[in-house]
């Protein structure tokens, strides 16, 4: 099952001069930990003072503070992507050092204002919940199934053959459920069998 999310649409990055130093956010849409990783990797900079991050990805999130000091960096970075209510997300602050040390509280303002700034920037994208349904019906019910299925944006997962009828899987948003058992049960005269799947 997905769940309803908002994520980013594309990359983003926005950059701002606080003190004399560069700061530069880079945001990216990421499904995994490893491969949020991965990302840290190829969008921090091996010149800059440092590169910290957060990422946030359903229950899972994790940040870093690259030598900063503990609580500056990666955490306001978090509390920045947690704040506009995102998923799914990395942002990398990479920070050149312009000789004005800002304090624990300036720079926990300036990672997690630059991190802000860029995640309300960055256009956005809403993937809604869907699920995926069993559904066994008569087959002499088969040509009114398929049209229920298109109308609804239903995708068929399987299809199988037996002996007093046909088994499906179905994955459709979860907020048209309701029509599509309405739609089966008035088109099969109740005959449509309708289960969802537990979640692995």
């Amino acid at each position: 099952m997905v769940q309803h999310k908002t994520t980013l649409k594309c990359p983003w990055t926005h950059e701002e001069e606080i003190k004399k130093s560069r700061f530069i956010a880079n945001a990216v849409r990421t499904d995994s930990p490893e491969e949020a990783l991965e990302q840290v990797e190829q969008l921090s900079d091996g010149d800059a003072s440092h590169n910290c991050w957060a990422y946030k990805i359903g229950d899972q999130y994790r940040f870093a503070d690259d030598g900063e000091p503990g609580g500056t960096a990666g955490r306001p970075i978090l509390a920045a992507i947690e704040g506009q209510g995102l998923d799914g997300v990395l942002v990398v602050v990479t920070r050149f050092f312009g000789g004005t040390k800002l304090g624990a509280g300036g720079l926990a303002r300036a990672y997690g204002g630059t991190a802000a700034k860029c995640l309300r920037q960055a256009p956005k994208l809403e993937i809604k919940e869907k699920i995926v349904l069993n559904v066994g019906i008569p087959f002499s019910a088969i040509g009114v199934l398929y049209p229920i299925l298109d109308e609804l944006g239903a995708v068929k997962l399987s299809e199988t053959y037996e002996q007093d009828g046909v088994s499906l899987r179905i994955e459709l948003l979860k907020e048209k459920r309701e029509a599509f058992e309405t739609a089966l049960s008035d088109a099969t005269r109740g005959a449509a069998v309708i289960g969802e799947e537990p979640l692995p």
